[in-house]
């Protein structure tokens, strides 16, 4: 049917909007995640298609011949008494005030009203009650962000960002028109863990680089930041109580290059920085291995009371390794411990525990026995790698990345009330090269891949650990290890576009996977990375468009 045209219709007497009213269609994200429809606005004014979103919505209603324009005496309103409201509200206005030029008040919205312009609206009239799921309203007077929970709103803020112009993306005033497509978006996350991790523990990166990384990670509703900050090569929190951790420990990287520690106040800027954002920082505290940067700045903390020489090797210490008959190993990790969870208020402190090759099951199990006490003791639940699976407490996380280690304790402790993070290193693994031809992508190791673009896509969590029960799966994550990176632009350029991949995975629905209809949705980011001066990857493998 082809929709005919109404009288133009005027927002509180300003200039005319889209109104054409139109033919609503259903497009369900499940069915094939195809980018076009019958009535999408490809030809209408230049509105991206509300199919064009990364990770892929659950549910897309497409209104034909309806669009909502964003004019210079538009407010951003949110649900009146609410803090977490508030606080979305001010980061959308803050998005978008520097490429519009607009004002963009935050207003308070009294229970009832229905104003013109954007609305974060928490609670209420909204059909998701999945955590951190939105519904998204567009019509031509206003843009209606609903959720029940906090996370729910930044999802919904992010997922409005790609339906505006790529232009948003610039940090100077841009003309308009800042146009968005009609209808309704609603969605809900498969995995309630969505994670990114970063190594500073090899070679450090500063604050404001990390930070830059978070504004990536999160407009593709990453949630969780998993980051790595001891490893043998370098201690990168300053501790109170021990300060020569940073001062020696973090006084070198791998190569004996790119040093450095953040203070607590760096921390807890990071930790600041990332919740502003819809995102919650893990810290990782490795052990009992993968300490030698702990055992060269305390002589009291090896077994012989003989500080190491800092290590600036490239693979693991062969001498990293905790005295766990040693006391004051433990007042060590409760004194850590302690601090950072002060620092830290998300819910999770991870213990490491990988390639712990040379310890007897025994030691693992006293090892993770007292720390997870400590974890519990100073208020968090223990998160660790694979090997400390049945190590840990029943009900602890754990994070798969390689295969045939340790799985039937892995497969026990699930069926045990435990939950399962998906991070293979085959695809997950972002330090991989993308391809072994030389001299196309030098950048990066080849133990675990290369992992081309499709390979970082085209795998299931669910049959990484035959025997594991699907509903184990806390989510999936990315890891990002520095042995081979140097500095923030290395770094993106290794993570994205892969990192969006597992974004994919952890966020839509399994029924949508599909690599012939994600290309597209990816390839539309191009041109959004390159204006947010993301130093991302021009896979062959992805057909970009001009402006990528």
């Amino acid at each position: 049917m082809k929709a005919s045209a109404s009288p133009p219709e005027r927002r509180r007497g300003r200039r005319m909007k889209v109104t054409i009213v139109g033919v609503v269609v259903a497009i369900t994200a499940t069915l094939s995640g195809a980018t076009t429809s019958v009535g999408s606005p490809s030809g209408e004014a230049g509105a991206v298609p509300l199919t064009k979103v990364l990770p892929q919505p659950a549910e897309v209603r497409t209104t034909a011949g309806v669009a909502f324009d964003l004019e210079s005496d538009d407010a951003v309103h949110a649900t009146g008494g609410s803090g977490d409201a508030k606080a979305a509200a001010d980061f959308l206005a803050g998005l978008l005030r520097k490429p519009t030029g607009y004002a963009l008040p935050v207003r308070s919205l009294a229970a009832g009203a229905e104003p013109d312009g954007i609305v974060m609206a928490l609670g209420g009239n909204n059909s998701v009650t999945q955590a951190e799921g939105y519904q998204l309203d567009v019509t031509s007077r206003s843009v209606t962000v609903r959720a029940d929970d906090r996370a729910g709103l930044f999802n919904g803020i992010e997922t409005l960002r790609q339906l505006l112009p790529v232009k948003v993306e610039r940090q100077q005033r841009m003309p308009g028109p800042w146009r968005i497509q009609g209808g309704r978006i609603t969605d809900a996350p498969r995995y309630g863990y969505r994670g990114a991790m970063l190594d500073v523990g090899r070679h450090f990166l500063p604050k404001t680089d990390v930070e830059k990384y978070i504004d990536t990670i999160a407009r593709y509703k990453i949630n969780y930041l998993h980051l790595h900050l001891v490893d043998d090569q370098g201690w990168r929190i300053e501790i109170k109580e021990w300060p020569e951790l940073a001062k020696i420990g973090g006084s070198t990287g791998t190569g004996g290059l790119l040093g450095g520690f953040y203070t607590q106040e760096d921390y807890r800027n990071i930790v600041q920085y990332a919740w502003a954002r819809g995102v919650t920082v893990i810290p990782e505290i490795e052990g009992p291995d993968h300490m030698h940067s702990a055992l060269a700045s305390y002589a009291k903390l090896t077994c012989d009371g003989k500080a190491l020489e800092p290590y600036t090797g490239w693979g693991k210490s062969p001498d990293g390794g905790l005295c766990l008959d040693n006391p004051t190993t433990y007042e060590f990790l409760d004194e850590v411990i302690g601090e950072i969870a002060a620092l830290t208020p998300g819910p999770y402190i991870h213990v490491g525990g990988d390639e712990a090759a040379g310890r007897s099951q025994a030691e693992m199990d006293g090892y993770f026995e007292k720390v997870a006490k400590l974890v519990e003791k100073h208020g968090k639940k223990v998160f660790g790698w694979q090997e400390a699976a049945g190590s840990l407490p029943a009900k602890s996380v754990t994070e798969f990345w390689v295969p045939g280690n340790n799985e039937d304790r892995i497969i026990a402790s699930a069926k045990a009330g435990g939950k399962v993070v998906m991070a293979p290193a085959m695809h997950t693994y972002l330090d991989q090269k993308y391809t072994d031809s030389y001299p196309e992508y030098p950048l990066g190791q080849t133990w675990a891949g290369p992992t081309s673009v499709q390979s970082s896509y085209d795998w299931k969590p669910e049959e990484q650990i035959a025997g594991l029960p699907a509903t184990s799966i806390a989510g999936v994550e990315a890891p990002l290890w520095t042995e081979t990176v140097f500095g923030i632009n290395q770094a993106e350029n290794l993570a994205f576009p892969r990192l969006l991949s597992i974004a994919e995975i952890g966020w839509a629905k399994a029924s949508s996977h599909d690599w012939n209809t994600f290309k597209p949705r990816l390839a539309a980011q191009g041109p959004r990375l390159r204006e947010s001066r993301v130093n991302y990857y021009l896979s062959p493998e992805v057909p970009w468009p001009l402006g990528s």
